[in-house]
């Protein structure tokens, strides 16, 4: 979205990207569906400029246009999206991971790193892509988690001692990794970015996950789905960077 809006707005990129996210927010607070004009005046934004912005919306992701000029947020008419952790998140972020749910066919999950805790931020599911069942939270199974790994995988090794002094790597399946040198092993002998995990955190269940970043705070953006699920490796690998991408430069962006 950034190379898209900087091209539409010249020298000032970011005050494009504002004008944009205005009408995500407004198309946010609709039940339902909102024409141009509505979003345009709610937004604050000349028609003209409405009209420019959001048929580029609806080719990112973020929107979709169920009949000629009116739009809603896309994945707030189909399937579930989850505020898991309790706080307000850019609404730039969700329409990324309901695109990505809608791609892969995987529910799609967002944490970040916060005091010395991984937290999941977002959750966006459907009944055709349920979510992994948190019986333990990923608080407390990071090591047994893609998501978890991914994070800790990208932690300096006094932030990640600090986090195994607290967290006991507990036995969840026969998969799960349960010695620290074989874990920390693990996460350093990684070639790439994407971080597995094969039924570690519960049977039935491979998770995929990537790290992205709000500014110098590190966090992880994965997909679940069932362990005897075909799928292909490269695609998801190049769906999870793309997505993960842009969700780095909607957290990072300014509000």
């Amino acid at each position: 979205m950034l190379g898209v809006m900087a091209d539409h707005a010249g020298s000032e990129p970011v005050a494009a990207v504002r004008r944009a996210l205005r009408l995500l927010e407004a198309a946010g607070e609709h039940e339902g569906e909102a024409t141009a004009e509505q979003l345009a005046r709610q937004a604050g934004l000349p028609r003209a400029e409405a009209d420019a912005l959001l048929p580029m919306l609806v080719r990112d992701g973020y929107l979709t246009e169920p009949a000629d000029h009116t739009f809603v947020l896309a994945g707030t008419a189909s399937g579930q999206i989850t505020g898991a952790g309790g706080q307000e998140l850019p609404a730039r972020v969700r329409p990324v991971l309901t695109a990505l749910r809608d791609e892969l066919s995987a529910a799609s999950y967002l944490t970040l790193y916060e005091d010395g805790e991984i937290r999941v931020m977002e959750i966006v599911d459907s009944a055709q892509t349920p979510r992994v069942d948190f019986r333990v939270g990923v608080e407390e199974a990071g090591h047994a988690t893609a998501l978890g790994k991914s994070v800790l995988r990208e932690l300096d090794g006094e932030a990640r001692a600090d986090y195994f002094s607290r967290h006991p790597l507990a036995g969840l399946t026969p998969r799960t990794i349960t010695d620290r040198d074989e874990l920390i092993g693990q996460l350093d002998g990684l070639p790439a970015p994407v971080v597995m995990d094969r039924e570690e955190y519960v049977r039935g269940t491979t998770c995929v996950a990537v790290p992205v970043y709000h500014g110098e705070q590190v966090g992880s953006l994965g997909i679940s789905f069932r362990s005897d699920r075909m799928y292909r490796t490269t695609h998801v690998r190049e769906r999870l960077l793309s997505a993960a991408l842009r969700v780095s430069r909607g957290l990072s962006l300014p509000h």
